[in-house]
């Protein structure tokens, strides 16, 4: 039996990345590659063996979204009334790097409709769903599908980008409205990359800077907050158009939000003056980031995601994870409400060391558990440090406590409440911008 109270939120996730490579022919399906259709049961035994009650998870998006408004619920009607019945709470992330096929990719203006659409259908099936992640990852997705060329389109140019960013953003927010008509208290977990750009040399000092002012526009966009100069003249020059900017504008429901936002050793990159970058390592580390983050947009925050490959010595992940835990301490203890922590993924994965670009079917030590499911002496250190700090963080003023309503959607801790029903105009009015 889970508590009825709230407390800090200690996660963990199941890895749902679905983007296609080589022209749409090969799906990266990261829950099949790690074995999450047979095992999910096991699965399901290792969050609650470690005491972890907040799993990050979604549906394949491919094979649950067969059409506009024709979906397969068969896998979802198993798992989540199972996750249920354990007391374990879903941050249900709808869509992870990839769309069906039938959608073709992130260019596609019928996207953000249709999975709206699909957003409302998922909240109307399982009610008692509180947490959402609708879009992992905006701007990741949008580089690595149209600026880099990795992933699902494989475009590499300005204008490819700032379509599929501006795609996955609307779907992002029409997906929240969708929801909260559904479920009015709905809170929305954004996951995005916390990223920064160290110039190399001083020549490198503006593409740095525009850099660093790029890696805001999805949260800026999603939040409602009016972008800077520059990339208000970069949106306009590559496709957005004005009334698709001011759609963003007058969609701000960051009231329903908490930032989420994920650190791992490749989120700092050093530029050189012609704009090429590579990995800087650790150099500023989460909470130096995170505070930019939270000066910017004033959010809650949670770190929704982090890892480190086990190495030679057994101890390499061990050691990141103690290592982002002291930091999420000094984030909070400087006055910033954060609320929740997250090793992300529970089982290793498979071809991450390429960004799955390359389907090689090599193992990735990321994990809280092997493939084997059988603890990592990570998953061992994460159980122990969920066990020494979750009576503590509660008791601390500066932690918020998020409002989930366990004892309404868990029918194990007593008599649910009767739910009002919902109120549509109050639950997706918001006010214009006015920054």
């Amino acid at each position: 039996m889970i508590s009825s109270q709230t407390g800090f939120v200690f996660a963990t996730g199941i890895e749902n990345s679905i983007p296609t490579i080589e022209g749409g022919r090969v799906r990266m399906d990261e829950m099949e590659k790690c074995g999450h259709y047979r095992y999910w049961r096991r699965d399901f035994d290792l969050v609650q063996e470690i005491g972890i009650r907040y799993l990050r998870y979604g549906p394949p998006l491919h094979t649950t979204l067969l059409g506009a408004r024709r979906y397969d619920w068969s896998f979802a009607d198993e798992v989540f009334p199972d996750l249920r019945r354990r007391g374990l709470v879903a941050i249900v992330d709808l869509c992870h790097f990839g769309l069906p096929d039938f959608l073709g990719d992130f260019q596609n203006p019928d996207f953000p409709a249709i999975f709206a659409d699909y957003a409302r259908a998922f909240a109307q099936r399982y009610p008692w769903i509180q947490l959402y992640t609708p879009v992992n990852e905006m701007s990741i997705c949008a580089l690595f599908s149209a600026l880099y060329g990795w992933w699902n389109e494989q475009q590499r140019s300005d204008q490819a980008f700032v379509t599929a960013l501006k795609h996955l953003v609307k779907a992002n927010l029409l997906a929240m409205r969708a929801i909260l008509e559904v479920r009015p208290d709905a809170l929305f977990i954004q996951s995005e990359s916390t990223e920064y750009f160290h110039a190399k040399t001083p020549a490198a000092i503006g593409p740095a800077e525009t850099m660093n002012a790029r890696r805001f526009l999805s949260l800026d966009l999603n939040y409602g907050r009016r972008v800077d100069s520059t990339m208000y003249e970069y949106l306009m020059d590559n496709g957005m158009t004005r009334d698709e900017y001011h759609f963003f504008l007058n969609n701000n429901l960051k009231h329903h939000c908490i930032m989420g936002n994920d650190y791992y050793q490749t989120n700092e990159h050093r530029v050189s003056k012609d704009g090429s970058t590579r990995a800087a390592g650790e150099i500023f580390g989460y909470a130096v980031l995170t505070h930019q983050y939270y000066n910017r947009y004033r959010l809650p925050v949670m770190h929704t995601e982090t890892n480190l490959c086990e190495g030679p010595t057994g101890d390499e992940a061990v050691n990141w994870l103690h290592k982002e835990w002291a930091n999420v301490l000094r984030v909070r203890n400087n006055g910033v409400p954060i609320v929740g922590f997250t090793w992300y993924s529970l089982t290793d994965q498979v071809d991450w060391d390429t960004g799955l670009r390359e389907n090689n079917g090599r193992v990735n030590a990321l994990g809280l558990a092997d493939l084997d499911r059988k603890l990592r002496p990570v998953g061992h250190a994460y159980r122990e440090l969920i066990e020494d700090w979750t009576e503590v963080l509660p008791t601390q003023s500066v932690c918020l406590q998020v409002p989930i309503a366990l004892s309404q959607d868990y029918p194990e801790l007593g008599e649910p409440a009767r739910r009002a029903p919902p109120d549509t105009a109050t639950a997706t009015s918001a006010p214009r911008n006015t920054e």
